[in-house]
């Protein structure tokens, strides 16, 4: 997924090279995706086809034992509901596949990443990324910047032509709030051409609203959500539908879910 600058404060010099940083270091997929994971993040859904899921947080300690932490929640999913995306998890060769453009949200294990927001500071321990008006996600699958949050300030206005993902929502859609809060779900960390680019979790405008393919929550569990992650921890984002997640639970050492 994404990877961009820091916060103001660090030289000029660091900061560009952040901002335009690809995710090389995006652990390599394994077996056991959630190994030294001691927060997780779980969202469940009926089917592939389904864009309603329900969130729910996890954590665990020394014993290894997972702990529901909270409620569930309802979140929304991409319009055309979920597809395997390109995380932590192995390869899965199934349909549907994660695509630019599907509608849907990656399945599989992910990396937590960034948050970012509309705010100059954010809430909670994860780095923040406070937003411009110049902020793009580079949704171009021929760019060399693909899958990656750029301001064109430092890049040039070539080099975010034709990307559609403006992280100013905001100031570009008539007050639109869903940026502005929100974090990098690490999906497709190497940009490979074509497979899903700027996959967050963000805030939801309207509550039946769907996604291009990120996962949307209101404000309230967006903001638990934020103040409990610690990267610390090795917080982990897992989204899958509900028979493929009761078939690997046990191999990817997944929590049993609250009934």
């Amino acid at each position: 997924m994404p990877r961009s600058h820091r916060r103001a404060g660090f030289a000029a010099l660091l900061l560009a090279a952040l901002l335009l940083a690809a995710c090389g270091t995006t652990p390599t997929p394994v077996a056991a995706p959630l190994t030294g994971a001691q927060q997780l993040v779980v969202v469940t859904a009926a089917d592939w086809d389904a864009a309603q899921a329900r969130m729910q947080r996890f954590e665990r300690e020394g014993d290894g034992a997972w702990r529901s932490v909270g409620d569930a929640v309802p979140v929304m999913l991409g319009r055309s509901g979920s597809g395997w995306g390109i995380g932590l998890h192995p390869a899965q060769t199934g349909e549907p596949q994660k695509r630019e453009g599907d509608g849907r949200a990656p399945a599989g294990v992910f990396a937590i990443g960034e948050a970012f927001g509309y705010a100059p500071t954010g809430v909670g321990a994860l780095p923040y990324l406070p937003m411009q008006a110049s902020h793009y996600c580079i949704d171009v699958p021929a760019s060399p910047l693909y899958n990656q949050i750029v301001d064109e300030k430092d890049v040039g206005a070539a080099a975010v032509a034709g990307s559609s993902e403006r992280m100013r929502l905001d100031l570009h859609n008539d007050d639109d709030v869903r940026y502005r809060q929100g974090f990098v779900i690490e999906h497709n960390g190497q940009g490979e051409a074509g497979r899903g680019s700027c996959i967050f979790a963000h805030l939801l405008r309207r509550p039946d609203e769907t996604t291009a393919g990120c996962t949307a929550m209101d404000d309230a569990a967006m903001d638990a959500l934020l103040r409990w992650l610690d990267p610390s921890r090795t917080p982990r984002f897992v989204l899958l539908p509900e028979t493929e997640y009761a078939s690997l639970q046990a191999a990817w050492q997944l929590p049993a879910l609250p009934r």
